[in-house]
């Protein structure tokens, strides 16, 4: 090998795209994947510096490394009880101390100016979700939305959100989205792996699938929320039905 193949080969080695989940398990390696993910769920969900972490390609690819076919894609394997049950805790944990930032500091965590890692839309976002579906629906239904999932907490604190009605809610959104994505990719891995022609290819369908995944996921959410506007619109309705109407003098 010449100077300048070795140049190009070091380089590669050095190379990191923060949105490919697969860089991350390289990185990390079978000593310090299943601590290095729970971590990044931790941060993501946590601290508003982490919203940039890819959580759900990164819990998909993840099941997808704990499966059966877990040598093909990444070359080692990891444990699937642990992370099953390391998940969801680190989740939780992450966005109660982000509720508590929250709490504590109130708006002042968002009185900064737009930058590259923090813009006042994502706040927004956040609050809009919290004030249109309810606190309960809006927490778990923002574990499944990037970026959101990680303004959410510290909003729902800002806003008086109580911390044990945000545990309850927190946990229920934990444990949905993180267990079901692992599961999901553990379970059919070596379907998709079979339907896409072949390990190598699994990062440019990561997306695709988690998309599928996270859709299928939200079903009972998005029916409670159709359930809720029917209930809305009827009382809104009878209320207009006993309404006496107004005379013309």
């Amino acid at each position: 090998m010449n100077t300048i193949d070795r140049a190009r080969s070091f380089a590669d080695s050095l190379s990191f795209n923060p949105l490919n989940p697969l860089d991350y398990l390289s990185w990390m390696g079978p000593r310090f994947a299943l601590i290095g993910v729970l971590l990044i769920l931790f941060a993501e969900t946590g601290l508003m510096v982490g919203f940039f972490f890819p959580g759900d390609s990164l819990l998909f690819l993840t099941g997808v490394a704990a499966s059966s076919v877990a040598n093909e894609v990444v070359g080692w394997q990891i444990p699937i009880v642990p992370l099953l049950i390391g998940a969801p805790l680190f989740a939780i944990a992450g966005a109660q101390f982000g509720h508590w930032l929250g709490a504590r500091y109130g708006q002042r965590l968002f009185n900064k100016p737009d930058s590259r890692l923090f813009k006042r839309e994502y706040v927004e976002k956040a609050e809009h979700y919290f004030h249109k579906f309810g606190p309960r629906k809006a927490v778990v239904l923002a574990r499944f939305i990037p970026i959101v999932r990680t303004f959410m907490n510290p909003v729902a604190g800002t806003l008086e959100m109580p911390a044990k009605q945000f545990f309850i809610w927190n946990a229920v959104g934990a444990i949905l989205w993180t267990d079901g994505i692992l599961l999901a990719a553990y379970f059919f891995a070596q379907k998709i792996i079979d339907a896409i022609g072949g390990p190598d290819k699994i990062d440019h369908y990561i997306l695709p699938f988690v998309f599928l995944i996270v859709l299928i996921s939200l079903i009972p959410v998005f029916i409670e929320m159709w359930r809720s506007h029917r209930e809305k619109k009827r009382e809104r309705g009878e209320a207009g039905k006993h309404r006496s109407p107004s005379r013309v003098g």
